[in-house]
């Protein structure tokens, strides 16, 4: 990861790197916390202004955040966007904003990030680790209907994994699982700074499904943790099983049947996913993967900070 910086920073004119790196001082500043997943200009470097080389080199360091299917999902993202912005008649290349905070070549903590529409991703890294949460995807449409890549749906393991949980509970669990029959008209917990799991809804307890049911509910999570590097995404997982795999619940909103509207979310102690497909008719679909003490790599700064003062 840092030599994908150390070769974007070679890339850049002095006045690219002086966009790139502008923000505050220390990495817990409250401002580093504001984010989005709609359209808009944000702080940082725009790739909108990029020559190729600069470009490839953005590919290249958003990659290093991710495993192998995680940067074809973030790929995809951007993919997906381009595709959209074709369909709507909007001019220009890619309109993605990178910032980098801290120095990757020093001893301290250290972060990157790149946001857009339907694509955020936030880097933290010190000794101790690395945090990429929270991290967005989104995709508009849901199913890409012409074109190149006509038939994709970028989201779709995780809309499909979603609904195959759902639609084998039987009738009291599904009653549980199920809060309402209109879902929400976007994730519940939007680009709140801090995501609050008392936002969602309790829905069906891991203990109250079936060995299968509870095996769906596992490859789920799995795939959303997945996104992030090995490593990482190992040690999430591995703090699941540890706390309990009967600290989760699964809720749903909205249609069964593909192509309705509908919502789902898992909650855990530490972490939360949401997921929804409901604007545009069912083909406009939003995932998000928060960690309550990881987001901004909060436990690792303030573990860093408390160390400097003693």
């Amino acid at each position: 990861m840092r030599e994908a910086v150390r070769a974007l920073l070679s890339l850049l004119e002095p006045e690219q790197v002086r966009e790139l790196r502008a923000g505050p001082s220390r990495l817990d500043a409250p401002e580093l916390r504001e984010w989005t997943y709609l359209p808009g200009a944000r702080p940082g470097l725009c790739t909108e202004g990029l020559g190729g080389d600069q470009r490839e080199a953005v590919d290249v360091l958003l990659a290093t955040a991710h495993s192998a299917p995680g940067a074809d999902l973030a790929r995809g993202a951007i993919e997906v966007e381009r595709y959209r912005r074709t369909a709507v008649g909007a001019a220009g290349p890619d309109r993605y904003w990178v910032r980098l905070l801290g120095d990757p070549d020093g001893e301290g903590p250290w972060a990157w990030r790149l946001n857009g529409h339907h694509l955020a991703v936030h880097v933290l890294v010190t000794a101790a680790g690395i945090r990429v949460t929270p991290h967005f995807v989104g995709s508009e449409p849901a199913r890409v209907p012409d074109g190149p890549q006509a038939g994709r749906r970028l989201l779709g393991p995780e809309e499909d994994l979603a609904r195959e949980l759902v639609t084998d509970l039987g009738a009291g669990r599904r009653a549980k699982a199920v809060f309402a029959a209109t879902p929400p008209d976007d994730i519940l917990t939007r680009a709140d700074p801090f995501a609050d799991p008392a936002l969602l809804p309790g829905g069906l307890p891991y203990a109250d499904m079936t060995t299968p049911q509870q095996q769906l509910l596992e490859r789920l999570v799995r795939r959303y943790l997945d996104r992030a590097p090995a490593v990482y995404a190992r040690e999430c997982w591995n703090d699941a099983v540890r706390r309990g795999l009967d600290t989760l619940s699964f809720a749903w909103a909205g249609g069964l049947v593909p192509g309705d509207r509908h919502y789902y979310c898992v909650r855990a102690p530490d972490f939360l996913i949401e997921y929804d497909n409901t604007q545009d008719d069912g083909d406009h679909a939003h995932s998000v993967w928060r960690h309550l003490r990881h987001d901004w790599g909060t436990d690792l700064l303030r573990a860093h900070y408390a160390e400097q003062h003693h």
